[in-house]
């Protein structure tokens, strides 16, 4: 019974110790709010649109401006200039005015008529990766369009109907149909697993904030016991728990993003995550001898963790080493099993890699971070 009511104190002193200080409660929870609401508005649109294009016309046929018409007519695709020198597009591209061109060359519609096959030159700007695909595909789906019906033309001479000429063109009909991020939006892609690094690196500099206060006041509010530990472990992991539920329930309800694939799944590792990183940021924290320490060290690891965790980097594609290295920290594991289980609705038995990884983290921090604890802290 003891030992119960010495976790209860320190889970107690802990809630309080985070309510008493006023930047760690905005980080443990203001600033996931703020998060919710100011990191997925400039990806609100989900798709790039109305990416502005330069067209250069030397063919000037009706074919060459029928081609023109369509670009204008792509949802993508904003057609901002049409001249017939590629100087004048690759001046509006260098000067940001637009993001790509397409070249029409002055014997595109007799090759057309004398059934040859006319090359179009297409090219984007390489210094914006989105931009650059965006009309990359975008030009390329207007030439396609235009070439399948004049296809459909010469089809149709040969052919009693235009249906049978439609037929023989494309005997196979595909219809792509998107299976876990329906709308193909850059915001549902990225901002699920985005959170999760969000939440460990906010819960990491608050938990170290706490500590290196401590420290340098020595006004340490724990005892020296296993108990103690416990119960502090416990009230940090009930915040990352909290903050899990706000966002995977509420968050991605609001900004509509792909959710509760697998509940259960989901819940699970919301259990082995909040425990995992509450057991790194106090392991951490104890290291920590002044306040603003952790600010100094942890800020500027999130980016390298954001590519160690294989989201906007394939993982196949990290060499070995940093792989080994990026499954050292739970936002690897727990981005994987959260997109997969929430995003996806992948079983328990899918997802086993990222939960055995995590209950590993959860119980070597816990026994790393059991053994400095009762090094550091003294006896009240």
């Amino acid at each position: 019974m003891s030992a119960l009511r010495a976790a209860s104190h320190a889970f107690l002193l802990t809630w309080q110790s985070i309510f008493r200080d006023k930047a760690a409660l905005l980080l443990f929870f203001i600033s996931g709010i703020v998060y919710s609401f100011f990191y997925p508005l400039p990806y609100s649109a989900e798709t790039v649109r109305r990416v502005p294009v330069a067209i250069v016309d030397q063919d000037h046929s009706a074919l060459s401006r029928q081609l023109i018409r369509y670009a204008g007519a792509h949802s993508a695709i904003l057609v901002v200039a049409v001249s017939t020198r590629p100087e004048a597009a690759q001046k509006l591209i260098w000067q940001g005015q637009a993001a790509g061109a397409m070249i029409i060359p002055a014997d595109f519609s007799r090759k057309v008529l004398a059934g040859l096959q006319p090359e179009i030159d297409i090219s984007g700007h390489g210094a914006y990766p989105l931009l650059n695909k965006v009309v990359l595909n975008g030009l390329a789906e207007v030439a396609g369009t235009v070439s399948a019906g004049i296809e459909l033309k010469r089809l149709s001479a040969m052919t009693p109907s235009g249906t049978q000429a439609e037929a023989s063109r494309q005997p196979l009909g595909v219809e792509a149909l998107p299976l876990f991020n329906v709308r193909e939006g850059y915001a549902s892609y990225i901002v699920p697993g985005v959170v999760v690094l969000i939440m460990q690196q906010t819960f990491l500099l608050g938990i170290g904030l706490l500590f290196g206060s401590w420290s340098s006041e020595k006004s340490f509010p724990y005892a020296q016991d296993a108990a103690s530990y416990c119960g502090a472990l416990t009230a940090f992991a009930l915040v990352v728990a909290l903050n899990a539920m706000y966002f995977f329930g509420f968050v991605f309800w609001w900004q509509d993003y792909p959710r509760g694939g697998n509940l259960a799944g989901t819940a699970m590792l919301t259990l082995l995550f909040a425990y995992s990183v509450a057991a790194l940021g106090m392991l951490i924290g104890m290291f920590f001898r002044t306040r603003e320490r952790s600010m100094q060290l942890l800020v500027a690891t999130s980016l390298p963790i954001m590519f160690l965790s294989g989201l906007t980097w394939p993982a196949s594609a990290i060499p070995a080493p940093l792989q080994v290295l990026g499954w050292l920290l739970p936002s690897t594991a727990a981005i994987q099993g959260f997109v997969a289980t929430n995003q996806m609705g992948a079983s328990l038995h899918e997802v086993r890699m990222e939960l055995a990884g995590l209950l590993g983290l959860a119980t070597v921090f816990v026994v790393l971070g059991l053994r400095k604890w009762r090094r550091i802290v003294p006896p009240r």
